[in-house]
């Protein structure tokens, strides 16, 4: 069913640069996790998102007002601005949130996990330049299997639970996917305007969905260290972590950017045993070791013969 099209184009292998912003991404993404942990213990999940992608939208059109480039050169595109929001925030965020109703947070981190796989997969069969590989297959089925032995018992607690759920997280993994397809679109226009334009279309889907789903009561109600953690979410994760996003979809591929899901739990890991005094286990060291070996085999660099697979 498969076979090695020598004429098919070269796997991209990126630069150290490229690999210096995709762990950077993970790290911010990463890090996330504190800021929002702090956040939904006030503000409820779907209020957080709007917050979130509101104060990042608002924080990016500051900046390109003081710095530039104009944020003009969106209004041609602006109807596929809102495909990318839905894609890359909306439903997959909507997803997430429904999925973990009924699964533990474990689960639905190994399903995350996978979109690199299916990103593949459908860029195998929608780009003509974006193909497989058996190293980078390799390499996710090996940073696929160290997120599983990272979050050790954590995966097991939410094995159980309903069918739809496990469904509603692996679509947020597809959506994911297809957003970094339809990004593809995008890579003419600077990465601060592609990310001003996600995020603001973003706040002009959710602002109606917050109005009737919760109104306006209680909506600004929170501590003040909340908010400097919904603000920091915003600021750093969101606005700063989506122009690195689109800059690496630009200069190093769909495929390659898509591996940042595979970095993002290993960084929070870190991050919880540096910041937060949590006790590294065995078994998350051994999970580390597999994305490591997983992202060193994607890289190619060890692999003097690569073939693809169409």
């Amino acid at each position: 069913m498969t076979e090695i099209a020598a004429a098919a184009p070269a796997a991209r292998t990126m630069s150290a640069r490229e690999w210096g912003l995709l762990l950077l991404l993970g790290a911010i993404w990463g890090g996330s996790f504190f800021f929002a942990r702090v956040a939904v213990a006030e503000i409820p999940p779907l209020n957080l998102v709007l917050f979130r992608v509101a104060i990042a939208a608002i924080t990016l059109h500051l900046y390109l007002a003081m710095r530039g480039p104009s944020f003009r050169l969106a209004f041609p595109m602006a109807g596929s601005f809102f495909v990318l929001a839905l894609l890359n925030n909306i439903i997959p965020f909507s997803l997430m949130f429904a999925g973990q109703t009924e699964l533990g947070a474990g689960l639905a981190s190994v399903l995350n996990a996978t979109t690199p796989f299916w990103t593949m997969i459908f860029a195998n069969i929608l780009t003509t330049d974006e193909k497989l590989t058996w190293n980078k297959l390799a390499g996710v089925a090996l940073g696929i299997a160290g997120t599983a032995v990272m979050i050790g018992p954590g995966l097991l607690a939410g094995i159980g639970g309903p069918v739809w759920a496990k469904f509603a997280l692996l679509g947020m993994a597809f959506s994911y996917a297809f957003a970094f397809i339809y990004a593809r679109r995008f890579r003419s226009l600077p990465p601060p305007v592609v990310a001003t334009g996600q995020l603001t279309a973003s706040t002009i889907i959710m602002i109606p969905v917050i109005l009737f789903w919760h109104g306006l009561p209680g909506l600004f109600t929170a501590s003040a260290h909340v908010w400097a953690a919904v603000f920091a979410l915003a600021m750093i994760a969101t606005a700063y972590g989506y122009i690195i996003y689109f800059q690496l979809i630009r200069s190093a591929g769909i495929t390659n950017a898509s591996l940042v899901t595979l970095i993002v739990p290993v960084s929070a890991i870190i991050l919880g045993a540096l910041f937060l005094g949590e006790r590294l286990e065995t078994f998350e060291f051994l999970g580390m070791g597999l994305i490591a070996a997983g992202l060193l085999t994607i890289d190619g660099r060890l692999f003097r013969r690569r073939g693809q697979i169409v």
